[in-house]
């Protein structure tokens, strides 16, 4: 197993911080992704259901996959009407032509490309929708700038996203949020970074313990008992020829 599939498979031991730190997705951000006649919806990496529940609140009919089981046990505790399955954007347990759109937050970038691509097109009815999403942090503020310091960058560019056929089309938008969270939740947050997850205790403990420092000095963080943290949502979405 490489690194990058250790590290994808690594947020079962931290799934309850994920479900608690993990910010969901602008309504807006949605709306572009989904074609507009969408009934049966895949979400396809539905880690502890973060976008699951969004699409479950607009009536879709969804179903949500995902390799890891922890992170399916969190999502049936909040959607327990939702089928959720154990499986991997290379291997999806659906049969064909059974969706109208498969919708893919914060996994993309873990998933073997071409044989996704071609699972996700054989899930498809024709015509139909893949959407990728991902929120990435907005470093242009200083808070957040310091954040990136600590626990690395989030950079937009990591998800840049080819294509290949029978998907055409391929559209991009970004959408400008902004998340309420406590400090709790971005301790969470900074706990449930895959980064994080996977480094040795002293490196993990250092990191969270200089988050603590952060939000105990920084003029804009000291004493306060909410903060906001601003969001760029990217969003992709094509069409199966």
């Amino acid at each position: 197993m490489t690194s990058s599939q250790q590290r994808s498979l690594s947020f079962g031991a931290e799934a309850a911080a994920y479900e608690r730190g993990r910010p969901s997705y602008p309504p807006e951000a949605i709306d572009w992704l989904l074609p507009p006649d969408a009934r049966d919806v895949l979400d396809l990496g539905a880690g502890t259901g973060k976008l699951t529940t969004r699409l479950v609140e607009r009536g879709l009919s969804v179903v949500a996959v995902d390799p890891i089981p922890e992170m399916l046990e969190v999502l049936s505790q909040s959607l327990p009407d939702t089928p959720a399955l154990l499986g991997t954007a290379e291997e999806i347990p659906l049969p064909d032509d059974s969706v109208d759109a498969v919708l893919v937050a914060q996994a993309w970038h873990w998933f073997d490309r071409d044989r996704a691509v071609k699972e996700v097109a054989r899930v498809l009815r024709p015509g139909g929708r893949l959407g990728l999403v991902w929120n990435t942090r907005d470093e242009r503020m200083g808070w957040v700038k310091e954040l990136g310091r600590i626990i690395g960058h989030d950079d937009a560019s990591d998800h840049e996203v080819t294509l290949p056929e029978p998907f055409t089309g391929l559209e991009q938008h970004q959408v400008e949020w902004t998340n309420y969270l406590t400090p709790q939740a971005l301790i969470d947050l900074v706990a449930s970074r895959s980064y994080c997850i996977t480094s040795p205790t002293e490196v993990r403990t250092r990191t969270l313990d200089k988050v603590r420092e952060l939000l105990a000095t920084h003029p804009a963080l000291a004493n306060n008992s909410g903060l906001a943290l601003p969001y760029v949502t990217l969003c992709m979405r094509a069409t199966l020829s």
